[in-house]
């Protein structure tokens, strides 16, 4: 990918993300719990698994 069609469509994304947060902040902010909580169920998952295969 060309770096000027990168640079571009960055900013695409950027500015399209500031507008979801203006317009709806209820849901960007429950978008990102969500995320969170996908991601530290995913380390808690790994951290139980490794703790089960050292005991």
């Amino acid at each position: 990918m060309p770096a000027k069609a990168k640079t571009l469509l960055i900013w695409i994304v950027v500015i399209f993300l500031i507008y979801a947060i203006v317009t709806s902040p209820d849901s960007a902010a429950d978008i990102v719990t969500a995320i969170w909580e996908f991601i530290t169920g995913a380390f808690a998952s790994f951290g139980q698994f490794f703790a089960n295969l050292a005991s």
